[in-house]
């Protein structure tokens, strides 16, 4: 006779396992009611905006704790079970969670508030042979005045304080980056720069103890790599530098402004960051640099890493098209049916015969259109003249 099961152990009421899974459900919950009834706030009942404004409180309340306590287990479960439910509460979810993971308020008593947040600047680096890490930030002279140009050049404002990482990150080290470890890291930053005390900051250590990966790069082979430059701000809450106006015109002008300074902080602090990325293992060590914008954190990952795979995708369709006048070949684009691996679909096509099939990775949390016509724009640029889009996935 088969031997009985020994019965599942049921979870005791106060058991962290069961708080765990309250916890992801409620903060899912509260994101599919927020991102629910904001989309309508403008036609509901004041009782109804008051109950809106309560669950706001809560569900901030619930993500500050949540992101201290390093449960990334919870945040990440709560997104997926977003994801499966609603386009609009997933997207809403993980903006939540990406802001808050990435930005802190620091309240002390008789002293104006605070607020410290993780910023990010991602580089396309082309060299021959490929970056060496053992030359990654050893120029101290370089680093020094790097530093100082974020203020200098106003990127950040002239009163804040900013701490840059000796370290730039490759795109294995920042995906590793989790929600709770990158607030540890946050709240690391902030000690270091609130303090008179060195303290240990194990979160940071953690984020680069694995180095960059390896690559199959020759010494005479043409390179691009995504590297990334980590840093932490620290200003007042009230400081009128990072305030945006509320008249749209007068906001469109404040980010025309500030995207006019980095623009010119990337032409003239470009060979400060080349210096602290080091040199290339080819016989030419020069680099040349491709910044993307800064931006928080998970945003600059974000971006960083979908023009990253359109490099990779126009590079694969590259190769299919030798040989043949692109003007004369057709594509079309549509998003793929697999909802677990989003992808947008490029085939390319001469008389009826296929050239080439391929995938770009698509956010679920992006607009499809703009995705669509962002990449109908990349295969314009590689003379690719008949284009069809289409928001439906290929038969």
């Amino acid at each position: 006779m088969p031997k009985n099961k020994r019965p599942v152990p049921r979870k005791s009421a106060n058991s962290p396992e069961l708080k765990d899974e309250q916890n992801t459900h409620e903060l899912f919950t509260l994101a599919l009611e927020l991102a629910d009834e904001s989309a309508g706030a403008d036609i509901v009942a004041a009782s109804t905006r008051d109950e809106l404004k309560q669950k706001h409180v809560d569900f901030q309340r619930l993500l500050r704790r949540l992101l201290a306590q390093g449960k990334d287990e919870v945040l990440y479960g709560a997104v997926e079970l977003a994801r499966e439910e609603s386009v609009e509460g997933y997207r809403y979810l993980r903006s939540a969670i990406e802001e808050g993971a990435a930005n802190l308020l620091l309240r002390r008593e008789d002293a104006p508030e605070m607020e410290i947040d993780a910023f990010a600047i991602p580089v396309f680096v082309r060299s021959q042979g490929g970056l060496d890490p053992a030359f990654d930030f050893q120029d101290g002279e370089a680093y020094e005045a790097l530093l100082a140009s974020f203020t200098d050049a106003g990127l950040e404002s002239t009163k804040a304080k900013v701490v840059l990482v000796s370290h730039a990150y490759d795109a294995g080290e920042v995906e590793r980056i989790s929600y709770g470890q990158l607030h540890a890291m946050l709240r690391e930053a902030a000690h270091s720069l609130t303090e008179k005390k060195i303290a240990a900051a194990p979160a940071l250590e953690r984020s680069m103890k694995h180095g960059w990966s390896a690559t199959a790069f020759g010494p005479e082979d043409s390179a691009v790599e995504l590297r990334y430059l980590l840093g932490f701000a620290l200003k007042r809450a009230d400081d009128a530098f990072y305030q945006v106006p509320a008249s749209e015109k007068a906001a469109d002008a404040y980010f025309a402004k500030r995207s006019d300074a980095y623009q010119k902080w990337t032409e003239q602090y470009a060979p400060l960051v080349a210096r602290c990325l080091g040199r290339a293992r080819g016989a030419d060590p020069a680099l040349s640099l491709n910044f993307q914008y800064q931006d928080l954190f998970f945003g600059a990952r974000a971006q960083a890493q979908s023009e990253y795979d359109m490099l990779h995708l126009l590079s694969e369709l590259n190769q299919a098209l030798a040989g043949h006048d692109p003007a004369q070949v057709q594509a079309v684009i549509a998003p793929s049916e697999d909802d677990d691996e989003p992808v947008l679909l490029v085939e390319l096509s001469l008389g009826g015969n296929v050239l080439a099939a391929a995938g770009k990775p698509h956010d679920p949390a992006a607009d499809l259109g703009l995705a669509l016509e962002d990449l109908a724009d990349a295969l314009a640029s590689i003379g690719l003249t008949d284009i069809s889009v289409s928001e439906d996935p290929l038969a």
